[in-house]
């Protein structure tokens, strides 16, 4: 059973608000959690501070653009601000020689070379601690000649075990090899997006893909004033965030806008080994099942976030609606 049908079969929350709303509402948030910020680590007061972190670099990205386009465009973004992202290696992807050429693009750039398992399994149900385990030693072939390889591991799907033996015993493991997690605190659906706009390529020659580049952005801003305004509330300070955006087509082509719609909304981006040294990186909730973003699974912890939190924290069914409500 693949994620989606898995995770379909779980309970879902409400569809939330269109489009139009969710850029309304992401603005209120980042204006209120201003406000409500006691404690800021570093930057210009009351401004939050993020990272890019990217998922899943692979070297078929589709008909439409190649993986040495799509290399130069997300470099080029990120050199422009002469920012330092992480990057979480998926070893089937690259497990070829094209494939070593686009991380030697990335090491040579300075960025950081993370281990996201080889194989993508998800870390639930029908997949146990020993294969699991192997799968991110395998993973580690893949990223070991590189000098800016970092010992930060990501689970597939932000899933971290459904058992507390499962979850304990693969932490334990990671430990032994030196490594923390490479959490997410700022979740998202970029990679939905991007599926919704391959598929207008497809089948729509010629096809505009600003509203693409719209929703994206509303998206994500979205989601990073509900993931701040949560950590706020449940930490009581502010943190130093790490994004989720995955290596597709999307964000080699809008990562720019991207980057710059959250300057204008008052973020600023930091290099990700600066985010990572946030003391918040080294917490380990207890919940059960594991995972999602950082700052869910604490607020989940606590109990008193119920009404706030929704399980699986991202996905494509709540973005399906107000795409198909936007013709996109």
């Amino acid at each position: 059973m693949n994620r989606r049908d898995f995770l379909r079969v779980l309970e879902r929350s409400a569809v939330i608000a269109a489009l139009g709303h969710c850029v309304k509402g992401s603005s209120l948030s980042l204006v209120a959690a201003q406000g409500e910020s006691q404690t800021v680590l570093d930057g210009r007061r009351g401004r939050p501070q993020i990272a890019i972190t990217m998922d899943d670099p692979q070297v078929e990205l589709g008909p439409f653009m190649g993986w040495k386009e799509a290399n130069r465009r997300i470099l080029g973004a990120l050199g422009e601000r002469k920012l330092k992202a992480a990057l979480f290696v998926c070893g089937m992807r690259v497990d070829r020689v094209e494939g070593k050429a686009l991380l030697s693009g990335w090491d040579d750039a300075g960025h950081l070379i993370c281990n996201h398992s080889y194989s993508h399994l998800m870390y639930l149900r029908k997949t146990g601690y020993e294969e699991f385990a192997a799968d991110f030693l395998r993973d580690e072939a893949i990223i070991a000649p590189y000098r800016h390889r970092t010992a930060l591991f990501r689970y597939p799907y932000l899933k971290e075990g459904d058992t507390v033996e499962k979850r304990d015993h693969f932490r334990g493991l990671l430990k032994e090899h030196g490594y923390r997690v490479g959490h997410v605190t700022v979740d998202a659906s970029d990679w939905y997006v991007d599926e919704r706009m391959m598929a207008r390529l497809r089948n729509v020659a010629g096809a505009k893909l600003e509203p693409y580049r719209d929703y994206l952005i509303a998206h994500l801003l979205d989601r990073a004033g509900f993931y701040r305004q949560l950590a706020l509330d449940v930490l009581g300070r502010e943190v130093r965030h790490t994004l989720l955006v995955h290596y597709r087509m999307i964000n080699a082509l809008f990562l720019r806008e991207v980057m710059a719609a959250f300057e204008k909304a008052g973020w600023e981006w930091i290099d990700a080994d600066r985010a990572f040294e946030d003391p918040v990186f080294r917490r380990e909730p207890q919940t059960l099942p594991a995972g999602e973003s950082l700052i869910w699974a604490l607020a989940a912890e606590t109990g008193k976030f119920k009404e706030r939190l929704r399980w699986p924290g991202e996905d494509d069914v709540y973005e399906k609606p107000k795409m198909d409500a936007l013709g996109l």
